[in-house]
């Protein structure tokens, strides 16, 4: 049975960015509106918002809402195509959800979830790209060990992958179980409570998506678009989406550890681009009533440079 959808760290993330009124602020992740419907209740008449989703189960939702509020525009894109759609330094703030949300992985169809049967395709996108299933069946066996290894953190990778080329070489493989009851012969210890196929899921759904390269270019073009005192919001799920987006803000944060050596004033320190906000974890009584919560981080930070 599907569960509720609840949107996660709902306040946390839009209090992060101090909404304006009359402001312009991007949700990347659109989803089912939660954090969409939270700043549009801040903003003001002259406010606007935009509104990225791949999935177009999720821009269906984003346009009924548009029907009735003029200040939402609608986007039907990844949101690594952020800085073709809004000039740069117009954006007073810009949320990112990352990660699958909770009706990609409750409706079986689209091939999710290691627990529901369903076919195998895996994209947020199902109207165009490749499937999860024509990805398997052309990938090499070295590729998809790394791919395992690297976006999954599964230690069994070469394992697994060898047990998968075998299998796709008499029968394709078409189904979600299907898939799961190959990977979990060949996982030897899990996590108490944790399917055997959670990670193998993880890292052939981020493959297929190219979540991490989308969000490496979203950050960058997101500081583009962004102006200077605009605020950044992003919630991860796992330390892969995690590290890069730490990364990202302490790259633009922190001045390069060779300047420390150098004989220079602070005036003459190169301009920073951004202040580091911190992190934030959700509560443990929000944990206890959407338990999808317990993985994420929240990182936030400002745009303090005038240039990029």
């Amino acid at each position: 049975m599907a569960q509720e959808h609840i949107t996660v760290m709902l306040n946390e993330a839009v209090d992060a960015l101090r909404v304006r009124a009359d402001g312009v602020y991007v949700d990347g992740t659109f989803g089912r509106g939660g954090h969409s419907r939270l700043i549009l209740s801040k903003l003001g008449a002259q406010g606007q918002l935009w509104v990225f989703d791949k999935d177009p189960r999720a821009i269906a939702v984003a346009k009924d809402l548009a029907q009735n509020d003029a200040r939402v525009r609608v986007i039907h894109d990844s949101f690594n195509t952020i800085a073709a759609h809004l000039s740069a330094s117009s954006v007073d703030g810009v949320l990112l959800d990352l990660g699958v949300s909770s009706p990609q992985i409750d409706d079986a169809s689209r091939g999710f979830s290691f627990r529901q049967d369903g076919p195998l395709d895996m994209r947020m996108d199902d109207s165009s790209g490749q499937s999860a299933a024509q990805w398997i069946a052309q990938v090499s066996e070295s590729e998809l060990a790394r791919v395992i290894k690297e976006y999954g953190e599964e230690r069994y990778a070469k394992f697994i992958a060898r047990a998968i080329v075998a299998r796709r070489d008499s029968a394709p493989f078409l189904t979600t179980l299907d898939l799961a009851h190959v990977v979990a012969t060949q996982v030897r210890g899990y996590e108490k409570g944790q399917n055997p196929a959670t990670r193998t899921f993880q890292a052939i759904r981020i493959a297929v998506n190219e979540e991490l390269s989308d969000l490496d270019k979203t950050l960058a073009r997101t500081l583009q678009v962004m102006r200077q005192g605009a605020f950044l919001s992003v919630i991860s799920f796992h330390s892969l989406e995690d590290r890069r987006v730490k990364q990202f803000i302490a790259k633009y944060s922190k001045h390069d550890i060779a300047l420390a050596k150098m004989p220079l004033r602070e005036s003459q320190l190169p301009e920073l681009m951004l202040k580091d906000l911190g992190k934030v974890k959700p509560s443990k009584d929000e944990v206890t009533h959407n338990p999808r919560s317990r993985s994420a981080v929240l990182r936030c930070a400002e745009k303090t440079g005038s240039t990029i």
